[in-house]
């Protein structure tokens, strides 16, 4: 083998592996990893050609108070979240509605087979009732 097909063999080994790691980096660290309370909005299974569990956690909380509103306000934050594990996504199908916590884990993006958002739940924390007014 000459020299030229060597280095030309080595730079292509080094460049797949390179792209590899970042591949990994990209889809399969693990980011961040927390716990989200709220109302589970909605939960459903979707999907062209991966289906997939998706769902919605609404929280509630106050807006700090600003000169030109002059008081707090009630806000809501969105958080939408995907699920791998079925055992899961089964429990939250029926959970629509009550105030859940929910462990999930990060990742720097999104792939098909995993969900279309980058909050993977992993397990459920707690599940309350939503109190009613008589």
């Amino acid at each position: 083998m000459t020299t030229g097909k060597r280095i030309i063999l080595w730079s292509s080994v080094a460049l797949l592996l390179i792209l590899a790691g970042l591949f990994w980096f990209k889809f399969y660290f693990v980011f961040g990893r927390g716990v989200k309370a709220g109302e589970l909005n909605q939960f459903t299974y979707k999907g062209y050609v991966w289906k997939t569990y998706e769902g919605r956690l609404i929280q509630a909380g106050f807006k700090g108070s600003g000169k030109a509103t002059g008081g707090a306000t009630i806000e809501s934050f969105i958080f939408d979240f995907s699920v791998e594990d079925e055992k899961v996504a089964e429990k939250l199908m029926h959970l629509s509605g009550k105030n859940v916590e929910l462990h999930y884990k990060e990742y720097r993006g999104s792939l098909p087979w995993r969900g279309m958002q980058k909050h993977v739940v992993d397990s459920i924390v707690s599940v309350t009732e939503i109190p009613t007014d008589q």
